[in-house]
């Protein structure tokens, strides 16, 4: 089992096109090399495949962080399946995860969410989009200090708050007030719930 995200940026003709198109490719970049695994096309339109599906909710978390923190946002959909085409292009491969990705895309419009996921399996689809458009609620609504914050939690997992706040150069109370704002526990939480689920759906 793989994992594909295809994504677009909200409101992309209203921003000044470099700035998030050089940042979108930074964040990228960390998940593997292009175009094999990631590709940026149509101008604001984007897709990386995560092959290990355990660490897809995570990666669109870090990309919506990030992009929140330049003031910009993401519609992100993410499928689940197998991979039957590899191609030199990740937009030109192909599997039941690129068509479950590809297909829910296109409605994220329609449903009003910047996020949701499909495998194919409806109890689970149902039940992890509920959560998510419950998380949403506030995710899409991080400011740039506490998408900042996200981003830099989620990329050194292991840091205390106070080595956190050295990055940023902020005190540990502060680090502790925008990690509240954020709601980042419930974050990991529902990330955590999300791993041990997909784990299960793969056995």
């Amino acid at each position: 089992m793989t994992s594909v995200i295809t994504g677009d940026i909200i409101g992309s003709r209203q921003q000044k096109s470099k700035h998030w198109v050089e940042d979108l490719k930074k964040i990228l970049s960390t998940f593997g090399e292009m175009p094999g695994q990631w590709e940026i096309y149509r101008g604001d339109e984007f897709q990386v495949e995560i092959k290990n599906p355990e660490e897809a909710l995570l990666a669109a978390i870090l990309i919506k962080a990030h992009l929140r923190a330049i003031k910009s946002d993401a519609r992100m959909s993410i499928g689940f399946g197998d991979k039957t085409h590899n191609a030199e292009k990740v937009s030109e491969s192909n599997g039941t995860a690129f068509i479950h990705s590809g297909e829910l895309f296109e409605t994220l419009k329609k449903q009003k969410v910047t996020l949701a996921m499909r495998t194919g399996d409806l109890e689970f689809d149902e039940k992890m989009n509920l959560m998510l458009r419950l998380a949403l609620t506030f995710m899409d609504n991080w400011l740039v200090q506490s998408a900042e914050f996200v981003a830099l939690a989620i990329e050194n997992p292991g840091l205390s708050q106070e080595d956190l706040g050295q990055k940023i150069a902020i005190n540990q109370a502060a680090v502790s007030r925008r990690q509240k704002r954020a709601q980042f526990e419930l974050v990991m939480n529902l990330d955590r719930y999300f791993r041990t689920q997909i784990k299960e759906l793969t056995l």
